[in-house]
């Protein structure tokens, strides 16, 4: 294997950029992000601890930590009673979750994984079209319904990444899914949470990927798979970040102080609405 060959680009180190980081501070670094892009809204109610532990990777008792962290740090509060629960705060403080540039810094990487995700997933969904049998399909349709159903943005990554790794089995390929898995992982571990009614949106593409491979057309699952996946390039944080706001600072979207200045327009809300989130 030759040095910069494409093999040795899809196996070479990988998360440089956040394996400083232990589980606790990925968990505050991805939901403060999401709240400083403007994906979580002032007043949104997270969904459950476990939910969230379960889509991020980690487990409860991290995010219940790193929840009550963020909730010290002004990120999001605790409300008691029947409609409480966890929220993103009135007026989301900016700036005090140092983890996040770490992301931040990786954004280079971060093109690299969906690139390698675009190369893996397109030739995934070329041999799935010509292979996937009536069980695979009746659970992949199965998977797109349930996402169509789903009440939190934590319910449908975990659906999501289940749906991918059964395009890669239908392959029929064992091999598929030992190789996709890991790329796919690596590459979720830089998601962050997404308003419900884009993911909602996403999925869509995902009922078309499914029509194609019902039909045995490798083409047009290719070409599906290709909006899908190089889309992220815009849609995940490496294309909605923009500069960094003044530490301590309400959150552009929020309430401003009395008397201040009204809040500019949510520019990262605004680029992910002329786009679709994968």
């Amino acid at each position: 294997m030759t040095p910069g060959s494409p093999l040795t680009a899809l196996k070479a180190p990988v998360l440089a950029g956040i394996r400083r980081l232990n589980a606790l501070d990925t968990v505050r670094a991805r939901i403060a992000m999401a709240v400083e892009l403007g994906l979580l809204k002032p007043g949104e109610r997270l969904p459950p601890t476990d939910e969230i532990a379960r889509s991020l990777g980690v487990g409860e008792i991290t995010a219940r930590r790193a929840l009550v962290s963020l909730c010290d740090e002004g990120v999001l509060e605790r409300r008691r009673g029947r409609t409480g629960g966890t929220l993103v705060a009135h007026r989301p403080v900016t700036g005090r979750v140092l983890e996040i540039e770490a992301y931040r810094s990786a954004a280079d990487e971060v093109h690299r994984l969906i690139d390698e995700r675009l190369l893996l997933e397109c030739g995934i969904a070329h041999l799935a079209a010509s292979n996937a049998g009536p069980r695979q399909l009746e659970e992949l349709e199965a998977l797109v319904a349930q996402m169509d159903r789903v009440s939190s943005w934590a319910e449908f990554h975990t659906c999501d990444e289940r749906f991918h790794t059964a395009i890669a089995a239908a392959t029929g390929l064992p091999s598929a899914v030992g190789q996709y898995g890991p790329a796919l992982r690596e590459l979720y571990r830089y998601y962050l949470p997404y308003p419900l009614d884009y993911l909602r949106e996403s999925n869509g593409e995902h009922a078309e990927l499914v029509a194609a491979l019902a039909g045995r057309d490798p083409l047009k699952a290719v070409d599906v798979t290709r909006r899908h996946v190089q889309t992220l390039h815009q849609t995940m944080f490496v294309g909605l970040i923009g500069p960094q706001p003044p530490a301590g600072v309400p959150l552009a979207g929020a309430p401003s102080p009395p008397g201040g200045p009204s809040p500019s327009p949510d520019a990262a809300a605004s680029a992910l609405a002329s786009s679709e989130c994968r």
